[in-house]
């Protein structure tokens, strides 16, 4: 009896640790259609804004970027905010205001501070939020404004593509992470509501921008607020940004528990806002955040059980099980060997996602950011 109550837990594990990945998908592609009537010839006044700390590296091709978006949009205003950069990145923006407009902070207040009071200078009917290493399509912000034309549209979130997939194992594994994540919000959207922007590149209308606190992450927080207001928060296939991944496994481990804390902390603030949304939204909400969040922890309690039953089915089974898979976790850490190198990469990232959750419970939370080196 015990071996059966053992196995079935085990069995429960494994379905929540893969169902975000494997089973939300299916179901979600089950959704009825909620087509979205976008119209070419639409125009309305856009503001692009971006936070920067200390991208002097990443500063001369944004701003070539820049400058080609305002060549094809005259009318575009950008907006900047330096959050107290310590290399060139403000000197870099302050020397084209031909260009943008730039805020310099006065010390580290962190993305969400920044990004607030960007919005207050807007003169835009539509955000278009975006980060300060990322570059747009040149014809993102005309597709972006096509599906403005439907009044049910709040918010508009882009695809993004990531550049350097194949560098090292790390990249290699964001790249697959993300290509499922553009592939939920594409039936997320398709069904009605995306639940959630990325930073790099999304927009909403200005006037459903809202009021929140430093604390929380500014790109969820913002992009909900489409949904909250009872509009449409959906995802455009056509409005493409670029960003290059992360290599680093050290530095994507910092970033996945940095953002993991935030989210959650973001989740505890949104609850009341949460729950009133319809049905449908909240089993996506469930489905693609609450239980990735513990995607760790089921994962670690699998491979515990797994470890029992070995055990209680004969100790030298345990045992075996045991070594085989401490090699495997060693030869995945070390070395550059699929799939273990994969699977190790997959499970480091639930542990940083896990840790990030946990440390928000605790009530820690990150305001400011670092941007990654391996880029």
């Amino acid at each position: 009896m015990l071996l059966i109550l053992l196995s079935l837990a085990l069995l429960a594990c494994v379905l929540l640790v893969i169902y975000p990945y494997a089973i939300y998908p299916l179901l979600l592609r089950r959704l009825p259609d909620r087509p979205v009537a976008a119209d070419p010839a639409y125009h309305c006044r856009a503001t692009l804004v971006f936070c920067a700390f200390n991208e002097a590296q990443a500063m001369p091709e944004k701003l070539t970027n820049i400058e080609a978006l305002k060549a094809r949009y005259p009318d575009l205003e950008v907006l900047a905010f330096d959050d107290g950069s310590t290399d060139s990145t403000y000197e870099q923006l302050a020397a084209r205001p031909d260009l943008l407009q730039v805020v310099q902070g006065g010390g580290r207040n962190g993305k969400a501070h920044g990004m607030k009071i960007l919005a207050a200078r807007a003169r835009g009917e539509i955000l278009i939020f975006t980060d300060a290493n990322v570059l747009l399509d040149e014809e993102a912000i005309d597709r972006l404004g096509a599906y403005y034309a439907d009044p049910e549209v709040g918010g508009v979130c882009g695809r993004l593509e990531y550049l350097g997939e194949g560098d090292t194992v790390t990249a290699s594994v964001g790249g697959l992470y993300w290509q499922l994540e553009e592939y939920l919000k594409k039936h997320e959207s398709r069904s009605g509501n995306v639940m959630g922007a990325d930073g790099s590149i999304f927009s909403l209308r200005r006037a459903l921008y809202p009021e929140f606190p430093d604390t929380v992450l500014d790109d969820l927080t913002v992009s909900m607020a489409a949904v909250f207001a009872g509009k449409r928060l959906i995802k455009a296939e056509d409005v493409v940004a670029y960003e290059r991944l992360v290599t680093s496994r050290g530095e994507e481990f910092a970033r996945k528990v940095r953002i993991a804390s935030r989210a959650y902390h973001t989740h505890m603030y949104l609850r009341p806002q949460l729950a009133r949304m319809s049905s449908v939204d909240l089993f996506k909400y469930r489905s693609r955040k609450l239980v990735r969040w513990f995607g760790g922890l089921f994962m670690i309690m699998a491979v515990l059980l797994a470890l029992v039953l070995c055990t209680l089915i004969a100790p030298w089974l345990g045992a075996l099980t045991l070594l085989g898979l401490a090699a495997f976790i060693w030869v995945g850490w070390k070395g550059n060997v699929k799939p273990m190198s994969t699977v190790v990469e997959i499970g480091i990232a639930f542990i940083a996602t896990l840790m990030g959750v946990m440390k928000a419970m605790r009530g820690r939370t990150v305001v400011t950011w670092n941007p990654a080196k391996s880029r």
